[in-house]
């Protein structure tokens, strides 16, 4: 079934529409996307929101304390990890933090779980970073969390009619590894008439994320037609859900495939070695943040 666009708008305004009522970020959250946005905001700023949430200050300061970031000694303070961390990472680890509320929902079928796809999320937000610093692009904190909401289009999808997302997911015919006979951008289009790239782009834009997280999540599976001025992030997420999938298995019906596109290794300068690395990286550095968020 080939889709028009008027039809894939159609059903991306319908879903939006229907489940604005229930999928709303925290009020908290969305305090924390403008301080993002302000380029003069500062750690006080910060301080001061997070602080009337201390369950929210508990899973940031466990986060923070993981080996993946390697610090010295126990962070007690959010003002410690500003400190340590800098303002922008701390900001997107309180987003990730107030954002695993909404991957809730238990398993839909044996190949799908909210769960899972959060497992997923988490790993390649953490691949993200580790690209990042293995190539020396100081985009670490923005893919971090570019990476974390990639495939929050399939979110709107459970929250907007389950039973479409169940059979959308069979449709994939996986196997006992969860490896998927068809992709579920193909099932998704055919049950939906949209995919999880089309949901999550209308979802970050209506919950006015910085744009370059509507591009993430619009584009990821085809990084070639970002436009220029974001590919390289679409690039790193592209590369870290395949090496997520990789090393975490779990959620990847929507991926088939886990070969990293040919003119993303070339945007990035991705070589085999550097992939290695990654990998090897990836693999120590969750280790300690399988319960983090």
């Amino acid at each position: 079934m080939t889709v028009t666009s008027e039809q894939r708008e159609q059903a991306v305004n319908s879903a939006i529409r229907e489940i604005s009522h229930i999928a709303t970020l925290p009020e908290i959250t969305l305090k924390i996307i403008d301080l993002v946005e302000d380029p003069s905001s500062t750690a006080q700023d910060l301080h001061k929101v997070i602080s009337n949430d201390p369950a929210l200050c508990s899973r940031i300061l466990k986060v923070v304390n993981s080996s993946f970031y390697g610090l010295p000694g126990q962070i007690a303070s959010i003002n410690r990890a500003i400190v340590m961390l800098g303002l922008n990472a701390v900001k997107n680890i309180a987003i990730a933090a107030s954002l695993a509320k909404l991957f809730r929902g238990g398993e839909l079928t044996p190949n799908f779980s909210a769960k899972d796809l959060w497992t997923h999320s988490n790993a390649t937000a953490a691949a993200c970073k580790i690209i990042c610093a293995e190539l020396g692009l100081g985009l670490g904190d923005e893919a971090y969390l570019a990476g974390l909401i990639h495939d929050i289009g399939v979110m709107v999808e459970m929250q907007y009619d389950r039973n479409k997302l169940i059979e959308a997911v069979e449709a994939c015919n996986a196997d006992s590894d969860g490896v998927p006979t068809t992709g579920m951008l193909e099932t998704e289009e055919q049950v939906f008439g949209a995919n999880h790239q089309d949901f999550g782009t209308a979802l970050c834009e209506k919950w006015k994320f910085p744009a370059t997280f509507a591009v993430v999540t619009g584009f990821h599976h085809r990084p070639a037609d970002a436009p220029s001025e974001s590919r390289t992030i679409v690039s790193i997420v592209h590369a870290a859900d395949r090496i997520a999938s990789e090393v975490v298995g779990g959620f990847r019906l929507d991926l088939p495939d886990l070969t990293i596109d040919k003119g993303v290794r070339e945007t990035l300068g991705l070589t085999d070695d550097k992939i290695t690395s990654v990998r090897e990286k990836l693999v120590e550095a969750l280790e300690d943040m399988d319960n983090a968020l």
